[in-house]
C-alpha cells in the first residue's frame, strides 16, 4: 500500500505525469538501449519498439498501477499484474533487470518534467515504481517456482518433428523434448516464447500460443506468415516459415500465460478471430480429449475460407463435443448455410447462454466488439478473459 505522503503527491502528479507518460516511456526506452544495446539485441521485441507499441503499453501499465493505488488503495490489479509476470518469465526476465529499468525510467521523468520533479516527487513516484516491481517480481519468483526452474531458465531446446500447412498463411510445428524426455505439462490456452537467431546477429523473441490439447508428449504451435515489407513485424514468424522443417531444433520457453481453461461446469463461449484460433484450439483439443460434455458456443471470423487456421479440426472438435455449436463469419463470401455467414463476427445474431464464460482472442478491434456485445448481454465482466497478442495496448487505452 502506498504511504499517505506519497499517495497525495501521486494523486497531485498523476496529470502532468499521465500526459507525459508517453514521452517519457519512449525516451526511457532510446537511452537504455543506447546503454545496453544488448538488451534491444537479444530480448525486446524490435517490431514492437519500432511500431511504438511497447513504449504505449510500459506507460499504460504504468499510470494504470499509479491509478490504483491511489483512487482504489484496497484493490490489487492482479489480472494486468498477472499478465505482464507470464510474459516476463516466457521471456527469462530476471529480478537484477528490474534495476536498470528503474534508472533510466527514472531519469527519462525527470528529463521530461524539469523541475516539476521536486525530491518529494521523486520519493513519491520511486514508491510506486518498487511496489510494483516489487509485486511482479515475487509473482514472477512463484511461476519460475512452480515450473520447477530457476529464474530465467525457463528455455529448453525442442525438436520439430512435424511441419503442417494450417492455411495459406498458416503452418503449424509439432514439437517434442530434444532430450527424449516428455513434454512439460501446460494449462490449455497458455503459449511458448520461441528464440531465434536472425540473419544480422540479433536473436528475437516471439511468444505463439499452443494450437493442441496437453497430451504429455508433444507441443504444437501456429504460426501465421506476415506480410508488409521490410519493418521487424512478423520477423521472426517469417524466419520460421522460410527455414524451420521436420528435423530442426527450436530453442523454446516452457508453458506459461494467463488465459486458460477453467474447470466446471458453466457454459463457455470461445470466440475468436484470424490467428487467435490459436489457443482456442487448444481449448476445444482438450474438451474433446477430455469427454466434456460442457455446453459450448465457438464463433470464428476470418478474411476467408482459405486464411481460416485449422478450419477443418475446428470443426472436427466441435462435433465431436455433444452441447458444442460453431458460428462462422468471413469478410470475403463464401457459401452462406446455418454456420456461416459474411462480414464481421456479430454476436448480436447468436444466443448466449446463462452464466458463461467467455474466452476472446484476435485483432483488438474484434475484442473490443465482441467484449461490448457481452456486456451489453448482462455477462459480467469478471466473466471475460481475453488474450493479446503482443504488448497489451488493451490495458494501455484504459480497458
Amino acid at each position: 500500500m502506498l504511504s499517505p505522503e506519497s499517495t497525495a503527491i501521486v494523486r497531485a502528479t498523476l496529470p502532468a505525469v499521465g500526459a507525459a507518460i508517453g514521452e517519457i516511456t519512449t525516451l526511457f526506452y532510446r537511452r537504455m538501449f543506447a546503454d545496453h544495446p544488448e538488451l534491444e539485441r537479444d530480448l525486446f521485441n524490435r517490431g514492437n519498439q519500432a511500431a511504438g507499441d511497447q513504449p504505449k503499453a510500459l506507460a499504460g501499465a504504468v499510470a494504470g498501477y499509479a491509478t490504483m493505488l491511489v483512487e482504489q488503495p484496497d484493490v490489487r490489479p492482479g489480472a494486468m499484474l498477472a499478465r505482464i509476470a507470464h510474459k516476463h518469465v516466457s521471456l527469462g526476465i530476471t529480478e537484477d533487470q528490474y534495476r536498470i529499468v528503474h534508472k533510466y525510467l527514472f531519469a527519462a521523468i525527470v528529463e521530461v518534467l524539469g523541475e516539476a520533479v521536486t525530491p518529494e516527487v521523486a520519493t513519491a513516484w520511486d514508491e510506486v515504481y518498487w511496489l510494483m516491481a516489487g509485486e511482479l517480481i515475487a509473482l514472477e519468483a512463484k511461476l519460475y517456482s512452480e515450473a520447477g526452474v530457476e529464474p530465467g531458465q525457463a528455455w529448453r531446446g525442442m525438436t520439430v518433428v512435424a511441419r503442417t500447412q494450417e492455411s495459406r498463411d498458416a503452418v503449424s510445428f509439432t514439437l517434442r523434448p530434444a532430450d527424449g524426455s516428455p513434454a512439460p505439462a501446460f494449462r490449455p490456452g497458455q503459449y511458448v516464447s520461441v528464440a531465434v537467431r536472425l540473419p544480422d546477429g540479433t536473436r528475437q523473441i516471439r511468444q505463439y500460443s499452443l494450437s493442441a490439447g496437453p497430451d504429455g508428449a508433444q507441443w504444437r504451435i501456429t504460426v501465421k506468415r506476415m506480410h508488409g515489407g521490410d519493418t521487424p513485424a512478423g520477423e521472426v514468424s517469417n524466419w520460421l516459415h522460410d527455414n524451420i522443417d521436420s528435423g530442426d531444433l527450436l530453442t523454446v520457453s516452457l508453458p506459461f500465460g494467463d488465459l486458460t481453461l477453467a474447470e466446471g461446469d458453466e457454459p463457455l463461449l470461445l470466440a475468436s478471430a484470424g490467428i487467435g484460433c490459436t489457443p482456442m484450439i487448444g481449448m476445444l483439443d482438450h474438451l474433446a480429449a477430455t469427454g466434456s460434455e460442457r455446453a459450448v458456443t465457438v464463433v470464428h471470423g476470418d478474411r476467408s475460407p482459405a486464411d481460416h487456421a485449422h478450419a477443418e479440426q475446428l470443426r472436427t472438435l466441435v462435433a465431436a463435443l455433444p452441447e458444442a455449436e460453431l458460428h462462422r463469419w468471413y469478410e470475403q463470401p463464401a457459401e452462406a448455410d446455418g454456420e456461416v455467414r459474411t462480414g464481421l463476427v456479430d454476436l448480436a445474431q447468436i444466443e448466449i447462454p446463462q452464466g458463461v464464460r467467455a474466452y476472446l482472442c484476435g485483432p483488438l478491434p474484434f475484442m473490443r466488439a465482441t467484449r461490448a456485445e457481452l456486456l451489453r448481454r448482462g455477462v459480467p465482466a469478471q466473466s471475460i478473459h481475453y488474450e493479446v497478442f503482443g504488448p497489451d495496448l488493451w490495458l494501455a487505452s484504459g480497458n
